[in-house]
């Protein structure tokens, strides 16, 4: 199935949560992104962590295209155009950076793909908007002035989508808080899914916590109208 650049900014809008996860076995991360898929976060954001991360995600990634297409996979941690490029030769469907870098937006726009930049500041967010980013991270989001700050940005920029990183946890009243300061989703990692989760190959443990959380996020907004 192809996954256009619009199509992937509303899967992850409309999820809210986005699973963010690492593993160095592909059966490993195989079964996570599929139990958050289950759980109803079929967006899910694969960090670049490590020499040969790269050949890691192209094997999961063609794996999952074969066998789960509605799943979208994207990659984290990137600081440079040419490993933006490594990843989108092998399918990436956005990139995720902890930083703005300009040359990682320029070539994500050149291929029509999602490009969440890491901001922690008013001019990064403008930045970002000049080089044609729909929603911007919020990295580390609770050290950068948390709820308080969205709520903040979005006085002078209401038109702003915002994804923390670093945070926001898994329960109603983080998810409150955060969500209720106008953010559009919220990238979440170990507290989703536990070390604990994953070292006991709990598949259905995380997908429950994944559902959890996706439903929490939902009942939010319909409780806000």
């Amino acid at each position: 199935m192809a996954h256009d650049r619009i199509s992937v900014l509303k899967g992850l809008e409309q999820q809210g949560v986005c699973p963010v996860f690492y593993h160095p076995d592909p059966e490993v991360c195989l079964n996570v992104i599929r139990a958050s898929a289950r759980g109803g976060a079929k967006v899910v954001e694969f960090t670049n962590r490590g020499d040969f991360a790269c050949d890691l995600f192209g094997e999961i990634n063609r794996e999952l295209i074969k066998t789960d297409p509605d799943i979208v996979l994207g990659i984290g941690s990137v600081v440079d155009a040419g490993t933006a490029a490594l990843y989108l030769n092998r399918g990436a469907r956005f990139v995720v950076s902890p930083c703005l870098v300009p040359d990682v937006a320029k070539v994500c726009n050149r291929r029509m793909v999602a490009y969440f930049p890491g901001c922690g500041s008013v001019t990064d967010i403008g930045d970002a908007h000049e080089l044609g980013c729909d929603i911007v991270k919020l990295f580390p989001g609770s050290s950068v002035g948390g709820p308080d700050f969205v709520k903040a940005i979005k006085g002078p920029l209401p038109w702003v989508k915002i994804m923390p990183t670093g945070g926001v946890d898994p329960d109603e009243d983080s998810i409150a808080k955060w969500f209720g300061s106008g953010i559009v989703a919220a990238g979440m990692g170990s507290k989703l899914i536990t070390d604990a989760a994953v070292k006991a190959g709990d598949w259905a443990g995380i997908e429950a916590q994944v559902k959890k959380t996706v439903e929490a996020v939902a009942a939010f907004r319909a409780s806000r109208g």
